[in-house]
């Protein structure tokens, strides 16, 4: 079983795993899409996922790549409102909250000892990041997403990235499994067969640079 974020799990890790069940037609895959942090050993997961720092313990991690929280609108909407030079400038905008990773009253910038929280205005505020992403889509308004959720968007010129320089680090994104004792030579092939192809895959949202039109 492999366990992966919603909407990471549909974009990414889905088509790796058809490519793999082609690859190996003697091996079946039960693959599980959730935000929550899910305990491997408690649900008989294999294998996860994961984006953010991991905790200390005794799982074996492969690290990935790693996704930014960037902040983005419609180029329509940025040619219509201006593209704020600072944080403070959202208290400006219409800002439209994925409420998963931020709060509707304020979000977060910066750095360590440099990191500050700003008010905004949500005028929109929604639980998945589809519907985040349809919103920024339709001009509504500013929204603050994963790198990985709005690549589709900065890609094809629908979105636009604004405040790239006060985005917060950077999160690691691993695949985790528990590690105990030999590994089963299925666990084995999926382990080998994924990570470099989701290697590549953050590799590739790391080198969409969109900016928003000045």
């Amino acid at each position: 079983m492999i366990a992966a974020p919603i909407v990471f799990g549909r974009l990414h890790v889905l088509p790796v795993i058809l490519e793999f069940l082609k690859t190996f037609p003697d091996i079946d895959v039960r693959m599980i899409q959730a935000d929550r942090l899910a305990n491997l050993l408690e649900d008989h997961i294999d294998v996860a996922v994961r984006i953010g720092e991991l905790p200390d313990s005794s799982l074996i991690a492969t690290r990935l790549g790693v996704i930014r929280r960037v902040v983005c609108a419609s180029p329509a909407y940025f040619n219509a409102h201006g593209k704020p030079c600072d944080p403070a400038d959202l208290a400006n905008h219409s800002c439209i909250t994925f409420e998963n990773l931020s709060t509707a009253a304020a979000w977060k910038f910066g750095k360590g000892k440099s990191e500050r929280s700003v008010t905004i205005h949500t005028r929109l505020a929604v639980n998945t990041a589809e519907a985040a992403v349809d919103a920024a889509l339709a001009g509504a308004g500013v929204t603050r997403l994963l790198s990985y959720q709005v690549a589709q968007g900065l890609a094809a010129g629908t979105l636009a990235t604004a405040l790239e320089e006060f985005e917060p680090d950077p999160w690691p994104v691993s695949l985790v499994h528990s590690g105990q004792g030999m590994l089963p030579l299925k666990l084995r092939a999926l382990l080998d067969f994924a990570a470099p192809r989701l290697k590549a895959q953050l590799s590739e949202i790391a080198n969409i640079q969109v900016a928003a039109p000045r």
